[in-house]
């Protein structure tokens, strides 16, 4: 079963998070001010709620503006679905936020491909994703990379249908 992501529902689950949140406050350290001002301090944490809501709502509308996610009607209520555009700067991120690990055996991931001249389109955006993934280029149409890329290499060959075109192989050592 597939779960409908949309914005009510987006904003719901950040309430139910928010609301967990705020359960566990009790336990949290006081300062003085709280102690000797305890309205003061409500009114300040319900503003924070606020404009951390605010820039929540802000982000979903950035993200549709430049054109990360787009509003769909999925049977009845409308759904966010997350664009090509966006699904290439998830991967993007995911990379980034991943650090680029070098392979723990020290060998490298080698992806040789060809394309035919009538998909040169499927060929510009597997090197696209390949730059991403932070391939080189070692020859025409053959590629390395010292990173454990493996999952996502796969990923972008079967979501694009080009593993009749690919050859993925696991290198011991490279001279570059």
């Amino acid at each position: 079963m597939k779960l409908q992501i949309t914005e009510s529902f987006l904003l719901d689950l950040y309430n139910y998070i928010e609301k967990f949140d705020s359960t566990f406050d009790i336990f949290a350290p006081r300062t003085m001010k709280e102690v000797c001002c305890p309205a003061l301090y409500e009114l300040k944490q319900q503003h924070k709620k606020r404009k951390t809501k605010q820039q929540f709502s802000h982000l979903v509308s950035y993200l549709k503006r430049n054109g990360y996610i787009k509003i769909k009607n999925l049977k009845q209520n409308k759904g966010i679905v997350l664009t090509k555009k966006g699904a290439e700067k998830v991967l993007r991120v995911k990379f980034k936020i991943k650090g680029g690990q070098k392979r723990r055996d020290g060998k490298w991931q080698m992806i040789v491909f060809d394309i035919p001249e009538k998909k040169r389109w499927l060929r510009d955006l597997l090197r696209d994703n390949l730059r991403i993934l932070n391939y080189k280029l070692l020859q025409q149409s053959i590629w390395v990379c010292p990173y454990d890329v493996q999952k996502e290499t796969e990923f972008i060959l079967k979501k694009h249908s080009l593993d009749p075109y690919v050859k993925l192989f696991l290198i011991e050592e490279i001279e570059l």
